[in-house]
């Protein structure tokens, strides 16, 4: 059975560093132009080339994101960044307009390109025609089921690889062509700069009463109409696995790494749970529990069943961030027992935290003491970024993250 690929987003290089070590096969990203993310930290071309050197020192993958909807002024300068892009090694470009796809063509064609879902594809007709246009992989609309995913795979080519989300945000407007942040304020989220109006708190006006900003009330807090519920399928893996679907996207470049590390990690265990033994395969309540300690909102499983009736959340649109990601180990001395912590959240000595390594289970332990960069005795660690010498109970490696529950 070949085994699918798990895709993780890399928003910046730590988080591309993160999402491959904690389990990820392929990180997609984005460079500074013609990308979906404009306020993503986003790759300059140096950090680009050390991602993808990094990714293939792992034996892993790495896409670079094209999928802008491009006017005519962008068009004269993408053939040489498709060119750059190439020299630097990364493994496809995924892009969404047919014009951005016929320049990567004519400027690279060697190159591995892949149809963003910004392209809307619903049919197993549209999946052949851009096969034959020269895509190698179809990245799914989020608005289908899984017995639609599985008529396309028994439809199209073979050699057509096939990629669906399974975790992250979900988009208001049909596979993200939206035009409501473009409207409202002035920013094109098909050109990356998504002012995100769907989670705004909305009032109805009545026709004869302008002005007159009437509430339309959830609760005390008011109606976010718009407002929609996360993916996530981690309770689904066999279903998932049986689509036919290559590869398994986690939406959010805009996200942290703590976030990035944490759902890698969750759907990595789950599916090499799957693969291991799929007839003997149990779904592990502890997979829902650890995507559920990143920031999220409440969870639906979107089109996969059917059209989804309660996809939106109207109470609140802010998300539940039940877990504080206090620091990141960049060394471990293993005569002492000491690592070295990167601070990334404030944390006191007598706090329970918990330790999460790239491979096996978490442990807790309190934090019993902690040295400054000086080596001198602190009671809390309170500058960003600050470095803290700290003794552990089990050993760890660098990338470990120590996170705290919030009470």
């Amino acid at each position: 059975m070949r085994k699918v690929e798990l895709l993780a987003p890399a928003g910046s290089l730590e988080k591309l560093k993160m999402a491959l070590i904690y389990g990820a096969d392929a990180v997609y990203m984005g460079g500074e132009e013609f990308g979906l993310r404009a306020y993503a930290e986003n790759f300059s071309i140096s950090e680009m080339a050390e991602g993808i050197k990094f990714a293939h020192s792992m034996g892993k993958k790495a896409y670079v994101t094209m999928n802008i909807i491009a006017h005519n002024e962008e068009l004269e300068a993408m053939p040489s960044y498709a060119e750059e892009i190439w020299r630097l090694g990364a493994d496809a470009v995924i892009v969404s307009d047919p014009g951005v796809l016929a320049v990567v063509k004519e400027a690279v064609p060697n190159m591995k390109i892949h149809l963003s879902t910004q392209a809307n594809n619903t049919n197993w007709r549209s999946a052949r025609f851009w096969f034959e246009q020269g895509v190698s992989r179809i990245v799914l609309a989020r608005e289908l089921s899984f017995n639609e995913i599985r008529q396309i795979r028994e439809r199209v080519q073979k050699e057509l690889e096939l990629e669906i989300f399974i975790h992250g945000a979900m988009c208001i407007s049909y596979s993200g062509r939206c035009l409501l942040s473009n409207y409202m304020a002035g920013r094109d989220s098909n050109r990356g700069q998504c002012a995100h109006p769907c989670r705004w708190k909305y009032h109805l006006v009545e026709e004869k009463r302008p002005g007159e900003y009437i509430p339309v009330y959830e609760n005390e807090k008011g109606t976010f109409i718009y407002n929609s519920k996360d993916l996530c399928m981690i309770e689904y893996i066999p279903q998932i696995i049986q689509s036919g679907a290559g590869s398994l996207k986690i939406e959010g470049r805009m996200k942290s790494s703590y976030y990035v590390a944490t759902v890698v990690k969750a759907y990595r265990d789950a599916i090499d749970e799957y693969y291991n033994n799929p007839e003997a395969y149990r779904f592990n309540p502890l997979w829902l529990e650890e995507v559920s300690k990143a920031s999220h909102r409440e969870f639906t499983t979107g089109f996969y069943f059917g059209k989804p009736l309660d996809a939106q959340i109207y109470h609140t649109s802010s998300y539940i961030r039940d877990y504080d990601f206090v620091g990141l180990v960049t060394a471990y001395d293993s005569q002492t027992g000491i690592a070295t912590i990167e601070q990334r959240n404030r944390m006191f000595a007598g706090e329970e935290i918990e330790v999460v390594k790239p491979k096996g289970r978490f442990y807790k332990q309190a934090i019993t003491s902690m040295k400054n960069a000086e080596g001198e005795p602190i009671e809390a660690a309170p500058h960003p970024q600050m470095t803290v010498y700290m003794p552990m109970e089990e050993p760890v490696e660098p990338y470990t993250i120590l996170r705290r529950k919030n009470v």
